[in-house]
């Protein structure tokens, strides 16, 4: 299927934030292992003596209270992520393909198989899935069931960050997490249409975390262990906890969480000799409980599903071609692309802005610390540095072998804003002291500030430039339509943008330049006063305007992005008896150009030359609907038998035209995207 189109508007606002990081005591033994980690080298190693107490926070690493943090976390995540569940509708591609799937399980009460437009979607697990039908058994088929567990994903991983944080590096580093989760790029970019990756994070996040706290119950943390409620709870409970969250990743995105949780941990425990106290984890019992809560759905999915192409069912198609041949970039059929590697890799310099910003602190703290041996390490705080650097560098290596996307690497954003975040709030502790890490700071803030000035400017200029142009509802005309990359990348429609564009983005760019002048200034000038908690948290509302002005932005391309608006054309031609209600309704090309028309007509449409992408395998089965139809076969048809109305993607226009010629009325058009039918309407439409 072809990825993610709809998340090519978003990037219209490059975010920014900043993280700190705590300070705490240091003093491991060097004697062993060398393992001049590249790890340790790329983020602070934060530890403390082995002491039976905590250590207290420096005054200058304070952060808010507890109660005062989650309230501006819940906050921002209303504000930037539950308010957006509203509007747009779901767009076309992957957001209304996988709607569809979940839509059939309520219809149809069949947890198992899942169907998209009545044919076997069996590339992805369930999980996701069964989320998304029963908040569609709660609120309806909308936009807003259809989203709302990904947003409280959002709102989970940043609580958990936050959480784990807390434990490892203190209060301030715990809210720096917070902040960045909410309000990096990434983040809102890649949660724009429902795709699993923000719920696998949150998985692996708490399957990583239960492991260090399964195995650390004699350490301490760099926060009050009084003080956590959790302190008391038996090994056994985060040892469950570790098995029963690693299943749900498995049942969220397939074998690619076994390989990230248990290629991390084994690292792990052979670096720091920790597999010693492997019994901690539970292995036998903690494997049967894994296994009770991922394999019923799979090995049902395998029973239900055979006979297909080539005699193969599910369990080749998902675990060979889904997983090995995927990896391999040999997957059938091939309808992705992959990023080349210097974009890859300086990519993340966006997806995880402003926090990458500070960077260079975390690697000149990692650089410091670069032989410091890890079987000495017994504190929380430097347990988990070394098991959120094993983990992240895992899975962006991973990926950059792998055929890829640009948001694959989303379940490493949570651990690289974490360690981003404990080494701004040490570099804060000692900004007085630490000449080289002060200056980065300096360097980051005019960096940030700088490219403020630069967007405002051009903003502005852009603002000016089109205000004598007229405000155009549909900006999908305005676009070039350049098919950069085929359009198999997900931020391909970037490109599109043109002059004539920029007048119908005329309110988020006004609010984005406002942003842009004054928040990166004002954070640097707090930041100066040595006022570290305000600077922070003020770049961190800041990159919240932009997200506000991003999300309006994204919303004035829906008609672009989805069909729904033609989906209700269809619906309203019927009501008016304009056309006999149940009218066959025909889409040209894949289903993925417009897979909101068979959501929002809550119907089965025919697919024109549409056996292919994800549509391919599950059509090979012998109970499969024949809704496929040639281009011969269509143009056979059309004008005979029953009346058609037939959906032409923007990609298909000139071939139906070549096609079909003058032999077709036009019902509807928007964005490139058009409504033909074959004969006049039986009465005029109100």
């Amino acid at each position: 299927m072809r990825e993610e189109m709809g998340l090519r508007s978003s990037i219209l606002v490059p975010l920014h934030l900043s993280l700190n990081k705590r300070r705490t005591c240091a003093r491991t033994s060097t004697r062993k292992l060398h393992f001049a980690h590249i790890a340790l080298m790329t983020t602070p190693t934060l530890s403390a003596s082995p002491a039976t107490t905590a250590p207290s926070q420096p005054a200058s690493s304070s952060g808010p209270s507890r109660s005062v943090a989650l309230l501006v976390l819940v906050s921002l995540w209303l504000v930037i992520f539950f308010a957006s569940l509203f509007s747009p509708p779901l767009l076309d591609d992957a957001d209304a393909t996988h709607a569809n799937a979940a839509r059939n399980m309520v219809l149809t009460g069949d947890l198992v198989t899942l169907k998209v437009n009545g044919i076997r979607y069996l590339e992805k697990a369930a999980l996701p899935y069964w989320m998304d039908a029963i908040s569609f058994r709660v609120f309806g088929f909308n936009a807003f069931a259809a989203h709302l567990p990904e947003a409280l994903g959002v709102l989970l991983l940043a609580l958990s960050g936050f959480h784990w944080s807390r434990r490892a590096y203190g209060d301030r580093a715990a809210f720096y997490t917070g902040l960045g989760v909410l309000t990096s790029a990434g983040v809102f970019l890649f949660t724009r249409i429902y795709i699993p990756e923000v719920l696998l994070s949150l998985f692996l996040a708490t399957a990583l975390y239960c492991l260090l706290r399964t195995l650390d119950r004699e350490t301490t943390s760099a926060f009050p262990s009084g003080n956590l409620s959790e302190s008391s709870l038996p090994v056994s409970i985060h040892a469950y906890a570790m098995w029963a969250a690693l299943a749900l990743a498995v049942l969220t995105k397939g074998l690619v969480a076994l390989v990230f949780f248990g290629g991390a941990a084994c690292i792990y425990l052979a670096l720091t000799g920790e597999w010693r106290h492997l019994g901690r984890t539970k292995p036998i019992s903690g494997l049967l409980l894994f296994f009770a809560i991922a394999a019923p759905w799979h090995i049902l999915a395998g029973l239900r599903n055979t006979g297909g192409m080539n005699g193969h069912g599910f369990f080749w198609f998902y675990f060979v071609n889904e997983h090995f041949l995927r990896f391999l970039g040999k997957r059938y059929p091939k309808d992705y692309n992959k990023l080349p590697g210097y974009l890859f890799w300086s990519l993340h310099l966006v997806w995880l802005f402003p926090w990458s910003l500070f960077a260079p602190v975390a690697l000149i703290q990692g650089w410091r610390r670069r032989t410091q041996g890890l079987s000495g390490i017994r504190t929380f705080a430097a347990r988990t540095t070394s098991l959120l650097v094993i983990y992240s560098a895992l899975v962006l290596i991973f990926f950059s072998i792998s055929t890829n996307q640009e948001y694959y690497t989303f379940p490493a954003y949570l651990a690289l804003l974490t360690l981003l975040a404990a080494a701004l709030v040490r570099s804060e502790s000692d900004y007085n002291e630490d000449g080289a890490s002060r200056r980065w700071i300096v360097a980051a803030h005019a960096t940030y500030t700088a490219i403020g000035l630069a967007a405002a400017g051009a903003l502005v200029y852009g603002l000016w430039s089109s205000r004598k142009l007229p405000f155009v509802p549909d900006i999908g005309e305005l676009l070039a339509h350049r098919g950069v990359g085929d359009y198999t990348l997900s931020m391909s429609h970037f490109f599109d943008l043109t002059g004539p564009s920029f007048a119908a983005l005329r309110l988020p760019a006004s609010l984005a330049a406002l942003a842009f002048a004054l928040g990166p200034a004002a954070a640097w000038w707090l930041r100066s006063k040595r006022r570290h908690l305000a600077s922070t948290t003020a770049i961190a509302l800041t990159s919240t305007v932009f997200l506000i002005a991003a999300h309006i932005a994204f919303i004035r391309f829906s008609p672009m992005l989805s069909s729904e608006n033609l989906a209700r054309t269809i619906q309203r031609l019927e009501k008016d008896h304009a056309v006999a209600p149940g009218t066959q309704v025909l889409l040209y090309g894949d289903q993925a150009y417009g897979s909101s028309i068979p959501f929002y007509l809550g119907r089965i449409v025919s697919l024109v030359d549409g056996r292919s992408t994800s549509m391919l395998f599950g059509s090979t089965f012998p109970d499969a609907p024949p809704i496929f139809l040639t281009p011969d076969d269509l143009l056979r048809s059309w004008g005979t038998g029953e009346r058609k109305i037939l959906f032409v993607p923007l990609e298909k226009r000139d071939e139906v035209d070549r096609l079909l010629g003058n032999h077709k009325i036009l019902l509807a058009e928007t964005s490139g995207k058009a409504l033909f039918t074959d004969r006049p309407l039986d009465t005029p439409p109100r």
